[in-house]
């Protein structure tokens, strides 16, 4: 599976953002290189921890930021947070219960909704915060 590549293409405007994004970014693709590679199971889960601990981090960034502007789809944007925090959980424990195989399409899935998450609703969020800051 290829990389994630950083572009403008998933730039939202905020530099703030787009920081958390690039991080969350190359997590992903350690994430996918290690998988590719057989990594140790427990390597592959101390690398998701890490995600996790990032992508909650940079979702309570992005709600301080919603609640400071008055961001009206604060509730719909958390709710979409909170799906991709638990379906990396899940990721988590499959590969702690199948060891290193992990189907390619449990990564797209992730790779997908991370990107689409991104080109979709935080560019709303960013188009908002340019509107207003």
């Amino acid at each position: 599976m290829k990389d994630i590549a950083w572009s403008d293409v998933l730039s939202v405007g905020n530099d703030e953002i787009d920081e958390d994004h690039h991080r969350l970014i190359e997590l992903f693709n350690m994430l996918n290189h290690s998988v590719s590679e057989g990594e140790d199971p427990e390597y592959l889960a101390a690398i998701l921890d890490e995600l996790i601990n990032c992508t909650i981090w940079h979702f309570s960034h992005e709600e301080r930021l919603m609640i400071k502007y008055g961001y009206e789809g604060l509730a719909e944007h958390r709710a979409e947070h909170q799906e991709l925090i638990e379906s990396v959980k899940a990721l988590k424990q499959k590969i702690l219960q199948a060891g290193n195989q992990v189907p390619e399409e449990d990564l797209e899935d992730l790779e997908h909704w991370l990107t689409g998450h991104i080109l979709a609703t935080d560019m709303k969020l960013g188009s908002y915060l340019a509107e207003v800051t």
